[in-house]
């Protein structure tokens, strides 16, 4: 009898196999893919920011290729080659980019991640010819809502009523049964896009120790609402009340914000919330401080600016100046 041991090795050994079947069936049809990432080349790590719009292309493919690099420098390339592939087998990469230059990356492995790193074109303009940019803050707008008290709304209200006659069943009756009474109400409206709150009322006038405020709707009407109701019971004689609350309004409102960018040698980075609305760039350009809007279209006369939306939304910014520009201290 074979054990449920016996068994489990030989599923297992089944699963393995299937599974490397597939893997070599999949690369021997000469489908495979190369992932990796563009970086800019640099000793100090936190210069090596990521590249975008860089043209990757691979040797030894049947029909040649090329993709770009996104906003991360990420680039994810389909390689079709005739032979079998299997792991360990190394082909060559092209990177072309206008602003660094050219790489050939050979030696890279399909199954592997590849780190490229891209030096910059040496600029040829002398540096006291360059145009000096400082004081770079990036502003941009949040809208918000408040709510704000934009006044207070009285009221007054009778319950009429005439005391000391037996209710004998004719309801409404006070609460021990005994007398007639009278119900009054009131009802009061906020206005359009108004709420109340804080509502009070209270017997002013008349025999208010033989009255009763209906409690149930008070606190329905305490909340934040447009249309009060209000109601009270009086068993005695005709009796005033007086009805108030507070007037709220919800305002929406764009509040600006500033934030001030990371800067690593020729770029600079900054990240903004999700919701951030109306994007741009203040900057100290030989002496005179300019607003540049960059837009939906990530346009800027002195740097390429690129964007990446991370997971929760939040915007990262990533400007490289161009040549002829350079950062200075204002």
């Amino acid at each position: 009898m074979v054990s449920k041991k016996a068994l489990g090795i030989a599923a297992g050994a089944a699963l393995s196999a299937l599974a490397a079947f597939l893997i070599v069936r999949f690369v021997a049809n000469g489908v495979i893919s190369i992932r990796g990432a563009v970086l800019a080349n640099d000793p100090v790590s936190a210069r090596q920011l990521p590249i975008a719009d860089v043209e990757v292309t691979v040797e030894d493919s049947i029909q040649p290729q090329s993709v770009r690099s996104d906003a991360s420098g990420f680039f994810n390339i389909p390689v079709t080659f005739e032979q079998r592939m299997r792991p360990g087998k190394l082909v060559t990469l092209h990177f072309q980019h206008p602003n660094y230059q050219p790489l050939n990356l050979p030696g890279v492995a399909w199954d592997k991640l590849c780190i490229a790193r891209m030096t910059p074109v040496t600029q040829t303009t002398a540096p006291s010819a360059d145009i000096k940019i400082a004081s770079v803050v990036a502003r941009y707008s949040i809208r918000t809502t408040a709510v704000v008290n934009v006044g207070s709304a009285v009221k007054t209200f009778q319950v009429v009523n005439t005391g000391d006659v037996p209710c004998k069943g004719h309801r409404p009756c006070s609460p021990d049964g005994k007398w007639r009474a009278a119900i009054g109400s009131e009802i009061m409206d906020a206005g359009q896009g108004n709420e109340f709150r804080n509502v009070r009322v209270s017997c002013i006038a008349g025999p208010c120790p033989f009255t009763r405020i209906d409690e149930p709707s008070l606190n329905r009407s305490s909340e934040s609402t447009r249309t009060l109701r209000v109601a009270a019971l009086n068993w005695s004689d005709t009796a005033t009340f007086l009805l108030e609350a507070e007037v709220y309004k919800t305002v929406v409102s764009d509040v600006r914000r500033q934030s001030y960018p990371v800067m690593f040698g020729r770029a600079l980075s900054f990240t903004l919330p999700a919701a951030a609305e109306g994007v741009s760039i203040e900057a100290d350009l030989n002496g005179t401080m300019i607003v540049f809007p960059i837009g939906p279209t990530l346009s800027l006369s002195w740097a390429d600016c690129h964007l990446l939306v991370n997971k929760d939304q939040t915007k990262v910014y990533r400007l490289e100046l161009k040549p002829g520009y350079r950062f200075s201290q204002p």
